[in-house]
């Protein structure tokens, strides 16, 4: 990671990954990944398609769970604390971490009835109106609710591409999580939407831990304050996003990121 600016004490790492194998039954797909992520930055993890990118996000919430044969070795840490211990609540702790995915994914119910059901099956409100002011204050957060408050009740699958995709993110955020990964949150939408998204990012890591997975360098530059780039289920380097981009210790970084290969 890169130093601190001189007299700034270097934030506690929120994730800590030390010595990661990850096996998809006696295939590895992640060697020895060991990696910190700190607090309030957006981390963009980048390297070809099938280098691991996807399947290290989905470590931190442990959606790979649900994917037989799955095996992970080593340990992630978040706040100091394993959460691969037989101790933790898988429940809480998606609740903490949570996920936006490649394509948007809105129930198929009203805008309103999206943002509120991890509320409601959380059982995270006490009344009805605690339930709206969360709601509300989700899609201001997801930068949705001047486009969308005159019809909350409507279905969501009538919204835009751009807009369902800021309403996933939106039913992330109402739960309240401390941590949102994001699997190329902007890959299908057009430049406009794309925008949005990029510009919405950056205004949430005020207040989350963001790691992104992305294919589109020029997107990993814009948004992330920490780059970390996937090579053959390896991690090959992670800096600073200005030094990746500008001064990258590896050859094969260097490869990437100027469009030689990949």
């Amino acid at each position: 990671m890169a130093t601190p600016a001189p007299g700034a004490a270097p934030a506690a790492a929120k994730i800590d990954v030390t010595d990661l194998n990850f096996y998809y039954g006696s295939r590895r797909v992640l060697e020895r990944i060991a990696l910190k992520i700190r607090p309030n930055e957006v981390t963009a993890l980048i390297g070809p398609s099938g280098c691991g990118k996807s399947t290290f996000l989905r470590t931190l919430n442990r959606m790979n769970d649900i994917v037989p044969g799955a095996r992970v070795e080593g340990s992630i840490r978040i706040d100091g604390k394993d959460i691969y211990a037989p101790s933790v609540d898988v429940v809480d702790l998606r609740r903490r971490v949570g996920m936006v995915f490649q394509k948007s994914n809105p129930f198929p119910k009203s805008i309103f009835d999206n943002v509120a059901y991890g509320l409601r099956i959380n059982g995270l409100t006490g009344s009805r109106e605690e339930l709206g002011g969360r709601v509300e204050a989700s899609l201001k957060a997801a930068a949705l609710w001047d486009e969308v408050s005159d019809r909350l009740y409507t279905s969501a699958l009538a919204l835009s591409g751009g807009q369902q995709q800021r309403l996933c993110i939106a039913r992330a955020l109402a739960v309240e999580p401390e941590i949102v990964l994001m699997d190329e949150p902007a890959s299908a939408l057009d430049p406009i939407a794309t925008q949005r998204i990029e510009e919405l990012i950056y205004q949430l890591k005020s207040r989350y831990t963001i790691v992104i997975v992305t294919h589109n360098m020029q997107q990993a530059a814009r948004v992330s304050d920490v780059t970390a780039f996937f090579w053959l289920g390896k991690l090959i380097e992670c800096e600073r996003t200005n030094k990746i981009f500008t001064n990258p210790s590896e050859k094969l970084t260097e490869d990437y990121v100027t469009g030689r290969f990949g």
